[in-house]
C-alpha cells in the first residue's frame, strides 16, 4: 500500500472528493513531520508512537575500499507500534 492507496481508501470511506481526501492525508503527514522536526512525540491511539531518536557519531567502513569514515551524529525517526496494531497483525 502506498500514499495514493491510502488516499483512495479515505475517499471511499468518507466520501467527498478525492482532492479533499488527498488534502487530509497530506495534512496528517505534514503535521506528524513538523512535530517530529520540533522533537515532539506523536501518539496516535491504536496505531503507535512516532518519535525522534538521536544516533551517536560513529566510525563506519566503506565496504568497497575498507576505508574508515566518520559518520556524524544524526536524528532519525522512530516508530513504536501500539498493542492494538500488534494484536491486529498477529
Amino acid at each position: 500500500m502506498n500514499k495514493q492507496s491510502i488516499v483512495e481508501a479515505v475517499h471511499e470511506k468518507l466520501g467527498g472528493t478525492k482532492v479533499a481526501a488527498e488534502q487530509a492525508v497530506e495534512t496528517m503527514i505534514e503535521t506528524v513531520t513538523n512535530s517530529l522536526k520540533k522533537g515532539e512525540e506523536v501518539s496516535i491511539a491504536g496505531l503507535g508512537i512516532f518519535s525522534v531518536k538521536t544516533r551517536a557519531a560513529r566510525t563506519a567502513r566503506n565496504p568497497r575500499t575498507g576505508e574508515a569514515i566518520k559518520v556524524a551524529a544524526m536524528r532519525v525517526p522512530k516508530f513504536r507500534a501500539a498493542k492494538a496494531l500488534k494484536d491486529a497483525v498477529r
